[in-house]
């Protein structure tokens, strides 16, 4: 069990949220992954479905951070790093993304009816699901908050209780990727928190399996300057990391790796191979988001999602592919 801890502050149950705010999200098509190449569809172990690029007026979208997508492949929820929910539906054409419809924003609650950000609490960075219950990684405090998904975006969240090791994380790179381990997989009952930046005597990354019958900490091998942005559970109990590397020199970049379940456990350096890899010559931004889900036709579906920084150099867009082999 995740166990609890004291709140951010009593609460105020005199005072009411505010609803959420429905938004208009302009999307614009991207055609082709790779603009040299637009015939081209198949990019490592994906096939490109679509993907659009999503722009709104309203002054809190953006810096969109995680992502998970229902099982009937259009209901999302996301957050943003300004401690935002997102949620809304996600539209096609045949299996091609062409819009965000119904899409709401609200701010992120503590245990006291306050939006997290009030307290300081905003560097909201990783999302996990289990069982009607959503779980928030926050960077800079490293604090794992969770929340009753059936209060939809009113929700109050709990901080629960974290390995002490969270406190040696850096600031602005700790807590980073979160998934929840369902029954059926091995690690069951195990929430994984991944870290960005928390870099291990032999600069691999520190990671922690929190709850769950083996609780402890693994390491995940760094190579090639990239860091850790996301992850998503497979149904086949394999972890898929999404990573991205910006640098003056060589530019943005981003890959996913694959990982076996059975591979992590306490003391464990895990590695696997890379599914895709993409530099600034692919349709990419600043990827923070992974999400999979089986669509109707039984193939696995991967969205990702970028993190604009509220920057208007920068795009949020999102990309659908088919992971053409389990």
């Amino acid at each position: 069990m995740l166990a609890a801890v004291p709140g951010i502050a009593q609460p105020d149950r005199t005072r009411l949220a505010e609803p959420p705010a429905r938004i208009e999200i302009q999307a614009q098509p991207i055609v082709s992954f790779e603009p040299r190449d637009r015939s081209r569809r198949r990019f490592g172990q994906l096939e490109f479905l679509g993907g659009i690029e999503l722009r709104s007026a309203y002054s809190h979208f953006g810096g969109v951070s995680a992502i998970r997508v229902g099982g009937d492949g259009a209901h999302f929820l996301a957050l943003t790093d300004h401690g935002y929910w997102l949620r809304g539906r996600i539209a096609y054409e045949g299996r091609r993304p062409t819009g965000i419809a119904g899409a709401e924003m609200a701010p992120i609650l503590g245990f006291d009816g306050r939006p997290l950000a009030a307290h300081r609490w905003f560097d909201t960075e990783s999302l996990a699901q289990a069982d009607g219950t959503l779980y928030v990684g926050i960077e800079r405090v490293q604090q794992i908050v969770r929340f009753d998904a059936s209060k939809g975006l009113l929700a109050r969240g709990e901080a629960i209780a974290v390995p002490p090791e969270f406190k040696q994380l850096p600031s602005n790179g700790s807590l980073e990727a979160l998934e929840f381990v369902p029954k059926g997989l091995p690690l069951a009952g195990t929430l994984i928190a991944i870290s960005e930046r928390g870099y291990d005597q032999s600069g691999n990354l520190r990671a922690f399996l929190i709850g769950g019958p083996n609780p402890g900490t693994f390491t995940l091998k760094r190579s090639d300057d990239f860091d850790v942005s996301d992850c998503a559970l497979l149904p086949n109990g394999e972890l898929l990391v999404l990573e991205r590397r910006a640098s003056l020199l060589r530019g943005l970049a981003m890959r996913i790796r694959r990982i076996p379940l059975t591979r992590i456990r306490p003391g464990a350096l895990v590695d696997g191979p890379v599914v895709v890899s993409a530099d600034m010559g692919y349709e990419i931004d600043n990827m923070e988001g992974l999400s999979a889900h089986r669509d109707a036709a039984g193939d696995i579906v991967l969205t990702l999602v970028s993190d604009d920084n509220f920057s208007p150099l920068q795009r949020t867009i999102l990309l659908q592919f088919v992971l053409v082999s389990e």
